[in-house]
């Protein structure tokens, strides 16, 4: 079974993509809602993927994505997003996120990329 954290300021968000993941075969080992966090939880636990979202208190999914690569090349990073943030998703994506999705989440989509970037 694949391991995920989720990082997310928030608390609605964390509990909609928790209840697609678990019940999509994935465990959820740990939950973050600020960057600072996430990334330090990253580190302890080195999870098989990473849902992260760029907006956020503390340290944004930018910076956090920068420093979970920085630590784990090799980390399976997707990046979570509202609408009208395309600028963002495209440096997330060249500073080396797998993916991203976009809120409203789409059970549909969150598995097939799940599934692609195994």
């Amino acid at each position: 079974m694949s391991t995920v954290m989720i990082i997310d300021d928030s608390k609605t968000s964390r509990s909609i993509l928790k209840n697609i993941l678990t019940k999509n075969g994935y465990e959820v080992v740990a939950e973050a809602e600020d960057g600072q966090d996430g990334y330090d939880k990253y580190c302890e636990l080195r999870p098989d993927f990473v849902t992260l979202d760029i907006t956020m208190p503390v340290m944004d999914g930018i910076e956090t994505l920068v420093k979970i690569k920085e630590y784990d090349p090799d980390a399976k990073v997707i990046m979570v997003t509202a609408a009208g943030q395309k600028g963002k998703m495209l440096d997330a994506i060249k500073l080396g996120a797998a993916e991203f999705v976009t809120k409203p989440f789409e059970t549909d989509q969150i598995i097939s990329i799940m599934g692609s970037i195994r």
